[in-house]
C-alpha cells in the first residue's frame, strides 16, 4: 500500500505542469482544482474522499504489484495506509502533462512519498486523466520504482567549499580554476589554465573521487603537456594535504606534498613542498592565497 500513495504524488502540483500548448487556460483551471481538491484530501487522511477522485473503474499497478480496480478497492487500500502510516505527505518533480484529445490527459513524472522520520520513497509514473461529468479524473496509473543511483558524495562533502571558480594572481600571470560536480556527485572536476601576458601556457583537468578499497580521496591529474599523475588526500580540520606522484611528458617521475588550507568560504592558501624530480630535491612552493572569483 506504500507504494500506491507514491504515485499519488501526480496530484499534488498546483501549477507547474499543464503547458499552454497542450491545453486551454479553461481546462488548465479545471484540472488545477482537481490537483488541490485531492491533496486536501491526501493530506487530511481521508481515504474516501482520495477515492472519490478516480473514475469508478480507475486502476492503479504499483511496481512488481497486483492491479487494483475501482473506487472501492482503492478506497480499502487508503484506508489500511492511512491508518498505518499517519502524516504522509506527497511531492512531485518533473511532472509533465499532454492533452492527447479534448477529454483525455496523459502525465509522467517522478512522485515522492514522505513520511515523518522516514526515508522518502520514489518513484516514477505515468496516469491517465479523464474528463467526466464530475470533473478531471484519474482512469489508469502505472508505477515503476526508481533505482536511486550510488554516490559518494558523503566522503567529498568536506571539499564542497572549492566549488567554483578560483583565481591567484601573480605579477607575470595568472592560473585560474574551475571546480564543478559531476553527475550524481561521485566526482569533483577542477579545469585549470595558466596565463602568461595574453596567452594560455598551461592547463590541465584533475579529477578528485573517493576510493572505495583503499576508503580515501584520490585524484588524477592530466596537463596539456602529456603529463600525468595521481594524489592521495588527507585531511586535519582545515588542512588538505595531498601527497602527488607524476609522469611528466619526456618522461621523468616526479612527487611532491601540495598543502591547502581553507581560510574562509572564499580564501584558501596553497603551498608546495618536497618536490622531487627524478629523485633530485627542487625547491618547494612558498604559500599563496587563492580568492573565489
Amino acid at each position: 500500500m506504500r507504494r500506491v500513495l507514491m504515485v499519488l504524488l501526480l496530484l499534488v502540483s498546483a501549477g507547474q505542469f499543464v503547458h499552454a500548448d497542450d491545453a486551454t487556460p479553461k481546462e488548465e483551471d479545471l484540472i488545477r482544482a482537481a490537483i488541490s481538491s485531492y491533496k486536501t484530501a491526501f493530506d487530511k487522511g481521508d481515504a474516501k474522499a482520495v477515492a472519490g477522485h478516480w473514475t469508478p473503474e480507475g486502476e492503479f499497478t504499483p511496481p512488481g504489484g497486483e492491479t487494483i480496480k475501482g473506487q472501492a478497492e482503492l478506497e480499502k487500500s487508503f484506508t489500511q495506509y492511512f491508518q498505518d502510516s499517519p502524516g504522509a505527505k506527497i511531492e512531485l518533480e518533473s511532472v509533465d502533462i499532454r492533452l492527447i484529445s479534448p477529454g483525455v490527459a496523459v502525465e509522467n513524472g517522478v512522485a515522492e512519498v514522505i513520511l515523518p522520520e522516514q526515508e522518502p520513497s520514489i518513484t516514477e509514473y505515468s496516469a491517465v486523466h479523464v474528463k467526466t461529468p464530475a470533473g478531471w479524473k484519474l482512469d489508469n496509473v502505472t508505477e515503476n520504482s526508481v533505482v536511486v543511483p550510488q554516490t559518494h558524495y558523503e566522503h567529498l562533502k568536506s571539499l564542497e567549499w572549492m566549488i567554483g571558480t578560483w583565481v591567484d594572481e601573480g605579477a607575470d600571470g595568472s592560473v585560474e580554476t574551475v571546480c564543478k560536480w559531476t553527475k550524481n556527485k561521485n566526482f569533483m572536476t577542477r579545469s585549470f589554465k595558466v596565463h602568461i601576458q595574453d596567452r594560455i601556457a598551461l592547463e590541465g583537468t584533475q579529477v578528485i573521487g573517493w576510493d572505495p578499497i583503499k576508503k580515501t580521496i584520490r585524484s588524477w591529474l592530466f596537463d596539456s603537456e602529456g603529463g600525468f599523475g595521481v594524489g592521495i588526500w588527507t585531511q586535519n580540520e582545515n588542512r588538505w594535504t595531498v601527497r602527488t606522484l607524476q609522469v611528466l611528458a619526456n618522461g621523468e617521475k616526479a612527487s611532491g606534498v601540495n598543502v591547502m588550507t581553507k581560510i574562509d568560504e572564499n580564501t584558501f592558501t596553497f603551498r608546495s613542498l618536497g618536490r622531487e624530480v627524478d629523485g633530485e630535491l627542487l625547491p618547494g612552493v612558498d604559500e599563496i592565497t587563492i580568492v573565489r572569483k
